[in-house]
């Protein structure tokens, strides 16, 4: 069956890194697109960035641009999300998804926490001096 398992988060300085990973199972990679989303408390939840390897897009939403990559590793089947420079802004439960329609078109599509059907259950990044 269909299963996302993120890991990675951790603790870390702000200008530090991290990398995300977002394990899958029952699909592959190349087969659907992929969003990492993010929701910091008393917040609603965030989309960050997709790869959509069908459609051949990657999609940022603005507040990372620069500062994140996504990636995919098919021989691994898992997507990565490697964070660099950190901000404390970036603290937040990190979730990765697949969406139902399969592929993103679009940077709204990416972003839009209502098109993604199936989530892994998070991974807690916290970015404090």
């Amino acid at each position: 069956q269909l299963q996302l398992v993120e890991s990675g988060g951790g603790f870390v300085q702000p200008g530090g890194s991290l990398r995300l990973s977002c394990a899958v199972s029952g699909f592959t990679v190349d087969s659907y697109a992929i969003g990492w989303f993010r929701q910091a408390p008393g917040k609603e939840r965030e989309g960050v960035s997709c790869i959509d390897n069908i459609e051949g897009n990657i999609y940022y939403t603005d507040s990372v641009k620069g500062r994140f990559a996504i990636s995919s590793d098919n021989a691994k089947n898992t997507v990565y999300l490697q964070m660099n420079r950190l901000k404390p802004e970036d603290t937040a439960v990190y979730y990765c998804a697949i969406p139902a329609a399969r592929y993103i078109s679009s940077y709204d599509s990416c972003v839009d926490s209502d098109a993604f059907d199936f989530w892994g259950q998070g991974t807690q990044v916290t970015v404090s001096s």
